[in-house]
């Protein structure tokens, strides 16, 4: 029989005291995601989880995981606050190429590599977005041309995210050149150590390299690459950002552990921010700190509102994208005001609150574009879940060869 929530609750509190290391949750260890030391520390202490029997709590038994539901997950994600977890293989990993495997992929795929992620042999990354494409996920031009029995897959790919620290990667590419964009894309699990892959890091403006770029130039793999069926990349691409959009906002039950990532989403301290810049007692700062802290809240209910709502068909499952929707413009706010506090300590400040405020204020725009950006989660929201007429599209049922496209000059 499957014990209770409060006795799986009980039993990781003990296993976790004993088998993972303890933290201190209002100051995690670094865990900078462009360096490669977090990721191999990462995947040490997964194989721990796998092997205690907590890897995985919502991933079927026969996958590796342990099949229950997600009440047990965030009994273990409270129970963990206080202990050192791999949370930087909850995304995208865990909650968005996982998760796609297990609705889409081929049992044997599920069987190979959501096991093996669980166990922390595996780290995978989403290949979707292209240097021409946009926001327009379904015009990829990258190629997947077949050529015996292989695919052999030639293109550029950008915005990956952690890709260098990855094992393999979900690529989008298009296989059928005369019909409809939407109609022609297949989804293919690529090795990232593929020889026909070079792999580049983008630095960012706060000086980060998490994000990078990759062209493929003859990756050739089988059909046992393929995920979903050839020409149906469409149906795999949208139930990947069904789970991308649901993971931005924090809202997959695939995600394991709770906390702050390193500590660089660390929740703005608002009383410790205006203390240290001297304005403890500013009526001014106790109303922007209101505002910000109003929307975290109602930004952590929604989280568990959505879900239920998906789970039991109120909501279809695009509702997914008022919690990436609303999370993104939660952190804008956060970020923000707490610039707005900060003042000039954000720009020229010592290295302390103020300008640790600052450097977060640079890469606040990352949180409206990764996901799908804001104006597309709009978008979906309006004519998916409003019932709102679809936007305009010149393209739309016409074949791709023949879409007019702009020339590089």
């Amino acid at each position: 029989m499957t014990e209770s929530v409060a006795e799986f609750a009980a039993r990781a509190r003990t296993w976790l005291a004993d088998n993972m290391p303890a933290i201190d949750p209002a100051s995690p260890p670094a865990a900078p995601r462009d360096e490669p030391g977090p990721w191999q520390r990462a995947r040490e202490l997964q194989k721990r989880l796998y092997e205690g029997g907590f890897a995985g709590i919502c991933f079927p038994r026969e996958y590796g995981g342990l099949g229950l539901q997600y009440e047990y997950q965030k009994a273990f994600d409270e129970e963990s606050l206080c202990y050192e977890m791999p949370l930087i293989l909850n995304v995208p990993t865990f909650a968005i190429c996982c998760a796609t495997l297990l609705d889409t992929g081929s049992e044997d795929q599920k069987r190979r590599h959501i096991a093996a992620a669980l166990r922390g042999d595996e780290v995978l990354v989403q290949l979707l977005s292209e240097p021409s494409g946009g926001s327009d996920l379904a015009g990829v031009i990258t190629r997947a041309d077949r050529q015996g029995d292989r695919w052999v897959i030639n293109g550029a790919k950008t915005w990956s995210t952690s890709a260098f620290a990855a094992d393999y990667g979900l690529c989008l590419a298009r296989t059928n050149w005369d019909v409809p964009k939407h109609d022609g894309l297949t989804m293919f699990l690529v090795p990232i150590a593929h020889p026909g892959i070079t792999l580049r890091r983008i630095t960012h403006v706060n000086g980060g390299s998490e994000f990078c770029e990759e062209f493929l130039d003859g990756v050739d793999v089988g059909d046992d690459a393929v995920v979903g069926e050839v020409d149906g990349g469409w149906a795999v691409a949208s139930r990947q950002l069904y789970h991308e959009r649901r993971a931005v906002g924090q809202g997959s039950e695939f995600a394991s552990g709770s906390g702050h990532e390193g500590g660089h989403t660390t929740p703005v301290d608002y009383a410790d921010l205006a203390e240290k810049t001297g304005q403890a007692g500013s009526e001014r700062v106790r109303q922007l700190a209101g505002r910000a802290l109003t929307h975290r809240v109602v930004a952590e209910q929604l989280i568990d509102h959505v879900y239920r709502s998906v789970r039991d068909g109120t909501l279809p499952p695009a509702g997914g994208t008022l919690i990436r929707l609303f999370h993104a413009d939660t952190v804008m706010l956060e970020m923000d005001t707490a610039m707005a506090i900060a003042g000039a300590a954000g720009v020229v400040g010592e290295d302390g609150e103020g300008l640790q405020t600052g450097l977060r204020y640079l890469a606040r725009q990352s949180i409206a574009i990764g996901g799908g950006t804001t104006e597309m989660a709009r978008n979906v929201i309006g004519e998916r879940i409003l019932n709102f007429p679809r936007e305009y599209a010149a393209d739309r049922g016409v074949p791709f060869n023949q879409v007019r496209h702009s020339q590089a000059g």
